[in-house]
């Protein structure tokens, strides 16, 4: 059953929707128990060797129906659902209560609240490795000669008054030899499933249409407080309190995973297509 929430005003027209920003897209070795967590049964994860592929959307968008706000998709992996496959998102957390709400309501999405705290500082100058420089062209290589900035990016999730530390993301503003190149303008689309939650109970599939310029970085250092506490609960029936829990220490192991590339969105415009049922709820 659907819960309802507290009224929020909404600058969400019908869809599609469009949100235009930058955003960061990594892609991670997430270990195929960790994912599983959040699968419904109704979906087979798709994994090789106990992994399957996950990671995280990080943006920040400066128009959107909800006006400008950041957003974190944790990607716990991909699902098979005959004929095509999809990511599954573990969390979404944002900055904003209207987008959270449409999250939550309208695409299904395991939408929070969360708190973005962004922190700036310069990086000295270092000494290129020549046997690097065709890499660092692309700025994928070990050394820089060029000055870099470090943006640390805390999020927090908030509910009411209480806060939780999520992660920290470390990003470093590569600048290459080519100067402000910002790579290939690209079309592509990114099919997910979402629903089952507790604000929208069906099973849904929606996509996402990119149009934005990408390049290959270095992948973001993330850090978290949860280190070390990411078992799932033995229990048979936990907590509404506990559950919460654990799927915040899942969802950061999902995070703290091992980053195999990133991909830079800039000049990103995305249109969100309205979900369809593709599982009702019983």
């Amino acid at each position: 059953m659907d819960v309802e929430e507290k009224s929020v005003s909404s600058g969400y027209a019908k869809p599609p929707w469009i949100f235009k920003g930058s955003a960061l897209y990594q892609i991670h070795l997430v270990k195929a128990a960790t994912a599983r967590a959040f699968i419904p049964k109704e979906f087979r994860l798709v994994e090789a060797f106990g992994y399957t592929l996950g990671g995280f959307f990080l943006a920040s968008y400066d128009d959107s129906p909800a006006g400008v706000f950041d957003e974190l998709v944790v990607i716990a992996g991909i699902v098979w659902n005959p004929p095509t496959s999809c990511a599954w998102a573990a969390r979404v957390l944002v900055n904003s209560d209207e987008a959270c709400h449409h999250g939550r309501k309208e695409v299904g999405l395991p939408s929070q609240v969360a708190r973005f705290s962004k922190n700036i500082t310069a990086v000295p100058k270092r000494k290129r490795d020549r046997a690097f420089g065709f890499l660092d062209t692309f700025g994928l290589g070990t050394t820089l000669s060029h000055p870099q900035d470090l943006m640390e990016v805390k999020i927090s999730e908030v509910d009411g008054a209480d806060s939780a530390d999520i992660c920290n993301i470390q990003i470093r503003s590569d600048e290459t030899k080519v100067g402000n190149w910002m790579g290939p303008a690209i079309k592509m689309a990114l099919p997910s499933f979402s629903g089952n939650t507790k604000y929208n109970s069906n099973l849904l599939k929606y996509s996402c249409h990119i149009h934005c310029r990408v390049r290959p970085v270095r992948p973001a250092v993330v850090s978290g407080a949860l280190e070390d506490k990411t078992e799932i609960f033995s229990e048979q029936n936990p907590t509404s309190q506990e559950s919460l829990e654990n799927e915040r220490r899942l969802s950061i192991a999902v995070m703290l995973s091992k980053p195999i590339i990133a991909l830079q969105f800039k000049c990103l415009t995305m249109k969100v297509e309205a979900p369809v049922v593709i599982y009702p709820s019983k």
